[in-house]
Order: structure tokens, then C-alpha cells, then sequence
């Protein structure tokens, strides 16, 4: 047996919750690559509504999808995670199946935007109000980078004290790792 990396077991763990025609969240779009994995995952009559707060991950994703012809599968916003409830239409919510965060800064661009422990929080508790029963929200925490720490800290912190008739919070890592390796945080919404 061989040991999945972090990256792999997230989107393991988002296929297990999610099917075709259903409704999806990235909540950091970054450059696109989750976002596609989405639309792939939910098909062409799934929704995935893809956040960021940053005009070039915005346009990165738009012509990520557009290589790939899944554009009109998603609706992305250039708003913050923490205003998901804003944008994502009515109907969906208590409808959606997955939502992935890759946290920390967007690779190759400006490391002092960030993501942050308050917003990352309140966006995490809008989305576990719009989940269905047994949905699945998926952390990928970046920690190594100024700033990270306390994010992770503060997430650690937040979904230790979830109520488990509510939720099941697992933590995935390797703990033998050099130089602060991301590790994921799953919420399954019960």
C-alpha cells in the first residue's frame, strides 16, 4: 500500500461525496486547477461556484476552463470565501455536496495576500449552513508562510470544538515532513 499525498487524498475525498449534476464550492480559485477538477467531477449539469479575491485568479481560472470547454459549468466571483452565501443562488443552498480551500497565497503571485483565520472561519460556517447531510468540506492547509501559522492554529482551533452530532472533522498529515507540509482538514457535515 502507498500512502496518498495530500493533494490526491482531497480529491478522493471530494469524489466520494460528490456525483454528476451536483452543486460544488472552491472557495480559493487560485489558478484553476480544483475548479476544473470540479466541473469535471459534477458534469455538465453540475454547478460550481469558484471564489477569489484576486483579478488574476479570477482570469486564470476563466482561461483554464475555457481550455477545457467547462466554462459555463461554473460561476466565478471575484469576492471574498466568506461572502459564498451572497452570491450562491437560494436554490442551492442545503444542496451542495463538496467544497475545497487550498489556503495561503496564490503560487507565483504577491505573498502578502493571503488567506486569513477570520474570513477562512465564516466562510467555513456559511458553507457548513448550505451543505447537504453528508458533505464534505475539504481544508488544504499551506501553513509555511507568514501569516500561515495562525491561520492554521486558529482553524485547528475552531473545528476541534465542532459539535460532532453535527459534524465529523478529520485531520490528514504526515508528521515526519521537513519544512511545514500542507495537510488537510475534511469536514463531513452529518
Amino acid at each position: 500500500m502507498k500512502l496518498e499525498g495530500v493533494l490526491p487524498f482531497a480529491r478522493n475525498l471530494l469524489e466520494k461525496a460528490v456525483g454528476a449534476g451536483g452543486a460544488v464550492v472552491d472557495a480559493t480559485m487560485g489558478n484553476g486547477h480544483d475548479t476544473l477538477f470540479l466541473a469535471r467531477l459534477v458534469g455538465k449539469n453540475g454547478a460550481v461556484f469558484a471564489f477569489d479575491v484576486q483579478p488574476e485568479a479570477l482570469e486564470a481560472t476563466r482561461e483554464r476552463l475555457s481550455e477545457h470547454d467547462a466554462l459555463n459549468q461554473a460561476s466565478l466571483f471575484l469576492a471574498g470565501h466568506e461572502q459564498a452565501a451572497e452570491f450562491i443562488p437560494a436554490s442551492y443552498h442545503g444542496k451542495i455536496k463538496g467544497a475545497i480551500f487550498n489556503l495561503g497565497y496564490l503560487p507565483g503571485s504577491d505573498k502578502s495576500v493571503i488567506t486569513k483565520p477570520a474570513t477562512t472561519i465564516a466562510a467555513v460556517e456559511k458553507l457548513l449552513e448550505m451543505m447537504a447531510p453528508e458533505g464534505i468540506i475539504v481544508l488544504v492547509v499551506y501553513h509555511g508562510h507568514e501569516g500561515g501559522a495562525a491561520e492554521r492554529d486558529s482553524l485547528i482551533d475552531y473545528v476541534s470544538r465542532l459539535d460532532q452530532k453535527k459534524a465529523h472533522v478529520l485531520q490528514y498529515q504526515f508528521i515526519n515532513q521537513q519544512n511545514h507540509p500542507p495537510f488537510i482538514i475534511a469536514i463531513e457535515k452529518r
